[in-house]
């Protein structure tokens, strides 16, 4: 299946490099472009891609208020969206993750890490750029006390407390499935029962919710 994709950026050079790169690979397509954060959200919800990839810096509407009226918490049907920016900065980097957004790369990430994050996205996966990832989860482990999030509609077992940290610190189900030995449809399994008890929409909330409970720390 080919995997749709809108591009927002305010800058025509990039928005172009951005298409051209995607447009390579034989299972990508660009159906449409934006040059701000308004008209993105509005060619979004009107062609309805597999994945938003938006830059933050827009005039107008930003990236991340784009990327929280596409897949905030108020959304019913939220679309997938991925963050690129020249940016890398750690407030950047939550706000965009708190408003949605199922990935988040730096424009020198490459071609090939920028396809990785698109076909994440589109299956419901989440990548955030290496870089970022480290210093982030650092962050928030140093963060202080945690503050009061919700708590499980029912209790965790052992493996899907496993299943949680290694979700929170990023890896993929096919790593997951390796690291604790069971198949690919049993990892899925163990996230879709994460998401039910947690109420997540998705891997990133899964990640924010176990950091913000202190999961990991207090493991």
């Amino acid at each position: 299946m080919t995997v749709r994709v809108v591009v927002a950026d305010d800058q025509e050079i990039v928005r172009t490099g951005l298409t051209m790169i995607l447009n390579a690979e034989p299972d990508i397509e660009v159906i449409g472009q934006a040059g701000d954060g308004l008209r993105a959200v509005e060619l979004a919800r009107r062609l309805r891609p597999d994945v938003c990839l938006f830059d933050i810096r827009m005039p107008g509407v930003d990236g991340i208020e784009a990327t929280r009226r596409l897949a905030g918490p108020a959304v019913a049907d939220p679309l997938a969206v991925v963050v690129i920016t020249t940016f890398d900065l750690d407030e950047y980097v939550y706000a965009a993750l708190r408003a949605g957004a199922r990935g988040f790369l730096l424009k020198d990430a490459g071609s090939a890490l920028l396809a990785q994050a698109v076909h994440a996205a589109a299956a419901g996966d989440a990548l955030i750029a290496p870089s970022v990832t480290t210093r982030l989860l650092k962050a928030f482990a140093g963060s202080g006390p945690p503050a009061p999030a919700r708590q499980p509609v029912d209790p965790l077992t052992d493996r899907e407390e496993e299943v949680l940290g290694a979700v929170a610190r990023g890896h993929t189900n096919t790593e997951i499935a390796a690291e604790f030995h069971i198949s690919l449809s049993t990892v899925k399994t163990h996230v879709a029962s994460l998401m039910a008890k947690i109420g997540a929409r998705n891997r990133v909330e899964i990640a924010m919710w176990a950091y913000e409970t202190d999961r990991l720390r207090s493991r």
